[in-house]
């Protein structure tokens, strides 16, 4: 017997079409430069992102080529990232936080054959164009400002286009996007995503678990849509009809507070470094803003620790911790207890919280040391391999596989975790973050979540140093919130209760600041470096 369903290609040209035949009244609102509110349907959205296609298509744009984005999060952007894929075009989005030299290389790598910019990030662009070639370059020009001399205006731009054009068929096997890694050593890696990729994580994202977006959503993607596809969240917020909420350039946790309270906001999304910051707002002054009851956040791109999703649980936002990468475009898993799971103490219903859960559907996940395939019991660490439907099975231009891909197939994270018999997975640390100290390995993310636990900690981060006996030790450095004190004796004695004694910082650094990726991950690189001769003798 053979099936008998039609052969219709998976391509997000349906969920755009979707969108403004059956959700035009949806409301999309981008908070602009100078903090105004601008708003607009999906059908408008639907219409610019037609007239985006087509008028790609009149300047030339082929089959493949990719047109690369230096944008926030604003309404011209989602338009290109609809119109530009449905042109048969690739949308790059350009993480204009890395340095231009590898901005450059991302661009030239990519082809980038036109370039789309905000006008507050031409400062930016001007020290990234001189080493780039797209045949032309178009300003979004949101802060009211005229567009300079040398470049070309977005909306003109657009008037060259037809909403009533064609668009052309698709095959779900085409490109529709593509990011770059940014990894902190080696050049950036590009990531190639097929449309019928982004169109089944789009509706696993979708889902009751993790996100459950429906239309009685107001989604607000804090995450930068220049950051692996912003989690996915502007094609899941489209597909399920969700109110759409873009913060624009205003990232600090006072101005996305009062926008979370204004615009009633029911789900958002980003790193922990900008939860910790919201999160110390309202600690800081607790009765300010009136949140909607049923705020929910996604939180990961690092791990969050057990205190954050606590801290967040006594202000009515509930907390839901995923994991991915961009190589996964990029959801792998998500902490969503099982309904046997309420039995279970408070204490324990939080720990699970902070793991980084099941695999979602369609992510086959396995553990693998030296020993082979790691057993699911909670305690043996592996590196986390996974396969499926939109996870890279190779990096864009980039001749041979390395050893990033196994033998069989599956891509190796470069994360070391246990999983157990429930398929929960907890990340230990990066397999080049590992503290092996006298034979034995130490988990540096275990230890974080731990400092950050503690009421005077903003920020932690340990890392491995050098030591004459032991080859590593552990090295905590430490960033207090505003206003607290401590000291190396006190922390010392809160990690005691919960860590051998062997596994406790040797020593303990209290900094400003720590260094940071472009995507906001701790640089630990950078402190290694900087404390690689804290510990041994002088």
């Amino acid at each position: 017997m053979r099936a008998t369903m039609m052969d219709y290609p998976l391509t997000l040209t349906h969920y755009l079409e979707r969108a403004g035949t059956l959700l035009s009244d949806r409301e999309i609102a981008t908070r602009l430069p100078g903090r105004s509110i601008h708003r607009y349907r999906y059908g408008d959205c639907h219409r610019r992102a037609r007239r985006l296609a087509s008028a790609l298509a009149k300047a030339g744009l082929g089959r493949g080529e990719a047109v690369g984005t230096m944008m926030w999060n604003n309404y011209p952007h989602l338009e290109a990232y609809f119109g530009i894929p449905c042109a048969g075009g690739v949308v790059h989005t350009l993480n204009f936080r890395l340095h231009p030299n590898d901005i450059a290389y991302i661009a030239n790598h990519a082809g980038d054959r036109f370039v789309i910019v905000d006008d507050v990030l031409l400062p930016l662009f001007e020290k990234v164009r001189p080493e780039i070639a797209p045949e032309r370059v178009f300003v979004a020009a949101l802060s009211g400002e005229p567009v300079p001399q040398g470049y070309e205006s977005y909306e003109d731009l657009l008037a060259t286009g037809d909403a009533d054009d064609d668009l052309p068929a698709l095959d779900e096997g085409d490109a529709c996007g593509v990011c770059y890694t940014s990894g902190t050593t080696g050049q950036p890696k590009g990531v190639v995503y097929s449309h019928r990729a982004m169109v089944l994580h789009t509706m696993a994202m979708c889902m009751a678990e993790p996100f459950g977006l429906s239309q009685r959503d107001t989604v607000m993607p804090v995450v930068p849509m220049f950051h692996a596809n912003a989690w996915g969240l502007p094609y899941g917020a489209v597909a399920a009809g969700a109110r759409i909420v873009l913060p624009g350039p205003h990232l600090d946790p006072a101005s996305l507070l009062d926008l979370c309270e204004a615009e009633r906001v029911t789900f958002a999304a980003g790193v922990p470094t900008i939860w910790n910051g919201i999160l110390q707002a309202l600690d800081a002054e607790p009765g300010r803003w009136s949140l909607h009851p049923a705020l929910r956040t996604a939180v990961g791109g690092s791990a969050a620790s057990e205190a954050m999703i606590r801290g967040f649980d006594r202000h009515g936002v509930r907390t839901i911790h995923a994991w991915g990468m961009t190589e996964m475009t990029p959801l792998g898993s998500a902490a969503v207890l099982k309904p046997s799971m309420d039995a279970l103490d408070e204490d324990t219903r939080y720990a699970y919280r902070a793991r980084q859960g099941r695999a979602m559907p369609f992510v086959d996940m396995r553990l693998v040391n030296d020993a082979g395939v790691v057993p699911w019991d909670g305690e043996t660490m592996g590196e986390v391999q996974v396969r499926g439907p939109w996870i890279a099975g190779a990096y864009h231009d980039s001749g041979e596989l390395g050893d990033k891909w196994t033998e069989d197939g599956w891509l190796r994270t470069g994360d070391v975790a246990t999983i157990d018999d429930e398929g929960f997975m907890k990340i230990t640390d990066r397999t080049k973050d590992l503290i092996k100290s006298g034979g034995e390995w130490i988990s540096s993310v275990d230890l974080e979540n731990a400092l950050m636990g503690h009421p005077a900690v903003s920020e932690a981060a340990v890392i491995a140093v050098p030591h004459a006996k032991w080859d590593e030790r552990p090295l905590a450095v430490v960033v207090l919130k505003e206003g607290e004190h401590t000291d190396g004796d006190a922390l010392r004695d809160h990690l005691a209760g919960g860590f051998a004694k062997w596994w406790l910082p040797d020593d303990y650094v209290f900094v400003d600041e720590i260094p940071r990726t472009s995507t906001g991950k701790f640089l630990k690189s950078a402190l290694r470096a900087r404390y690689e001769d804290r510990l041994l003798p002088r």
